[in-house]
């Protein structure tokens, strides 16, 4: 069944579940299997990783992006829901994946901050907190 893996993907989906609700192991394509159910748990840690990302560099736009905020902040506030929605999204999927969310934030946060600090200039203090980000504040009196 490795090679239906390789040549139709979502017909070796369906001869998998038939396998495994008629409790048939013998000729379930293990190793393909395995790599796909890891595969889900990475993707979701990525998507949650740049959902993140992106809501704090909005957060950073609204709050310290003075040139545009005016012009711009409304589309930001959408963006900002957006990210906010989708990470919420996940994290009703997944619970567990929220001690990952505290512990990517650091890194997330330096990496937005690198990022928009090219776009526009940000004070050496710039920061949003992680309860901040992830709240259901949209206000940019920050």
């Amino acid at each position: 069944m490795s090679s239906l893996y390789n040549r139709d993907f979502n017909l070796w989906i369906q001869k998998t579940v038939s396998n495994l609700k008629n409790k048939d192991m013998g000729v379930i394509d293990w190793e393909n299997l395995i790599d796909e159910i890891e595969g889900m748990g990475k993707s979701d840690r990525r998507a949650l990783r740049s959902y993140l990302e992106r809501l704090i560099e909005h957060l950073l736009k609204l709050k310290y992006w003075d040139a545009e905020r005016d012009r711009c902040k409304r589309g930001w506030k959408i963006e900002i829901l957006e990210f906010r929605s989708r990470i919420e999204r996940i994290l009703d999927d997944s619970p567990s994946l929220k001690n990952y969310l505290t512990e990517i934030y650091p890194k997330a946060h330096r990496l937005a901050v690198a990022r928009m600090s090219i776009l526009f200039d940000l004070p050496n203090e710039a920061s949003i907190s992680e309860a901040f980000a992830l709240s259901d504040n949209f206000s940019d009196k920050f």
